[in-house]
């Protein structure tokens, strides 16, 4: 399935670091079609929502303030396995045991500044969709590489 997506945000220490050309650039040139994209100070009902999952953690609060500190770049990503091969891309949540080669690995080191998030699943990406982007926002088109991309 081609058409599987998931959702990559860059965080405010990505944006603030000047990171964002560079992660687009690493989907764009694994074959990825990007779909949707936002630069937004992220509301923080939007925040609490999307991390709802983690509400009763002790950095919570922290995390939705943090995230909220500045300006963030949420996407739509397309292709097969995007999420994946969009999680192994992004490597583990602490960079501290991410590899070489990975977003966190080459571009941080600290899980509190890990400067991205990605879908875990296909079912946590349509909900992350949707709860930032409305459906008239995602652009569907056809890569032109795409038959140099996929068999």
């Amino acid at each position: 399935m081609t058409d599987e997506r998931t959702f990559i945000a860059v965080k405010p220490d990505g944006v603030l670091r000047g990171l964002m050309g560079e992660i687009i650039k690493r989907f764009e040139q694994k074959g990825f079609k990007l779909v949707a994209m936002k630069f937004m100070l992220a509301p923080d009902s939007l925040l609490k929502e999307h991390y709802i999952d983690l509400k009763d953690k002790p950095f919570y609060a922290g995390l939705c303030k943090y995230m909220g500190s500045a300006p963030v770049c949420a996407m739509v990503w397309e292709g097969l396995s995007a999420v994946k091969t969009g999680r192994v891309m992004l490597g583990e949540t602490n960079p501290a045991d991410s590899k070489p080669g990975t977003i966190r690995g080459d571009l941080c080191i600290q899980v509190g500044r890990n400067i991205i998030h990605g879908s875990d699943s296909v079912e946590s990406a349509n909900k992350e969709i949707s709860l930032w982007f409305k459906p008239e926002e995602l652009v569907s088109w056809k890569l032109a590489a795409l038959e140099h991309i996929y068999e």
